[in-house]
């Protein structure tokens, strides 16, 4: 099983900056693209940065110009470049993997467990 983990996450300033990091184990050769969605209290679950095998990437409206997404294609770990944090950044940032099943050929999400980011004085 494809199994994610995420790391980076804490408490920085206003105006700071982090990096998030997303690590995939498993049968990583069926991951077809990788990314991150955040949760806020009161909120839905919404897609931050994601990136696909090729490269593309696509960005909240939110977080464009700030964030930036990366993978390390030898390793299959995602990063993304939190810079400007503001305090509505705050959340539980969670790592998406989409994997194109050996068994089905259908794309299925695998989800981290969350890390947790606070933009606050």
């Amino acid at each position: 099983q494809v199994q994610v983990v995420e790391s980076g996450g804490g408490l920085v300033q206003p105006g700071g900056s982090l990096r998030l990091s997303c690590a995939a184990s498993g049968p990583v050769f069926t991951i077809v693209a990788m990314g991150w969605f955040r949760e806020t209290p009161g909120q839905q679950r919404e897609l931050v940065a994601r990136i696909t095998n090729n490269g593309d990437k696509e960005y909240a409206d939110s977080v464009k110009g700030r964030f930036t997404i990366a993978r390390d294609s030898t390793k299959y770990t995602a990063y993304l470049q939190m810079n400007s944090l503001k305090s509505d950044d705050s959340g539980v940032y969670y790592c998406n993997v989409e994997r194109k099943s050996s068994w089905t050929d259908k794309i299925v999400p695998v989800w981290g467990q969350g890390t947790t980011v606070t933009v606050a004085s």
